[in-house]
């Protein structure tokens, strides 16, 4: 089985100085905010992306 993925920065500042947090999975603290926050894999999306009908970029 693979390790968990771990978040790159702060949603809310953008640092780099996380750790996780004591609420359970998924928690992290911001060392240089001092926010906590949890993240959570809802699933996949099941209709995918949609080429654009003017032949831009993906919806």
């Amino acid at each position: 089985m693979s390790e968990r993925a771990a978040p790159f920065y702060c949603p809310y500042c953008g640092d780099e100085d996380l750790r996780p947090g004591e609420e359970g999975h998924g928690a992290w603290e911001c060392a240089a905010c001092n926010r906590a926050f949890q993240l959570k894999f809802r699933g996949l999306l099941a209709r995918g992306l949609r080429p654009d009908p003017s032949g831009g970029e993906a919806i």
